[in-house]
């Protein structure tokens, strides 16, 4: 019976949207099963804001390891409190960007 494919959840802020899409085809290009945040094009409400963090959490749990997408070194609430909780379950947390090398 084969091995299940390596499951990775991408987190960062998604002003980073199209970094974490690049990273997100080059893992699915070597055969890693992704997870994602979901691109929302139009405002939400706080109880929606706080209902897709809880479900990127859930994400987490599902993953293998986390990739955190970043250009810099400043990460906001929600990135920190997500590689946080990867930490915390025993995830390991990478940071990919171009502070990095990556680009």
């Amino acid at each position: 019976m084969p091995t299940r494919p390596e499951i990775v959840c991408i987190c960062g802020s998604m002003q980073f949207a199209e970094d974490m899409r690049i990273v997100s085809q080059s893992l699915t290009l070597a055969g890693i099963i992704v997870l994602m945040p979901t691109e929302i094009d139009r405002p939400i409400t706080d109880e929606q804001k706080a209902a897709l963090g809880e479900l990127h959490l859930r994400r987490i749990d599902l993953a293998d390891r986390v990739m955190v997408v970043n250009r810099g070194e400043d990460y906001g609430e929600s990135t920190l409190r997500e590689s946080a909780y990867a930490e915390a379950a025993g995830k390991p947390v990478t940071f990919v960007g171009p502070a990095w090398g990556w680009q």
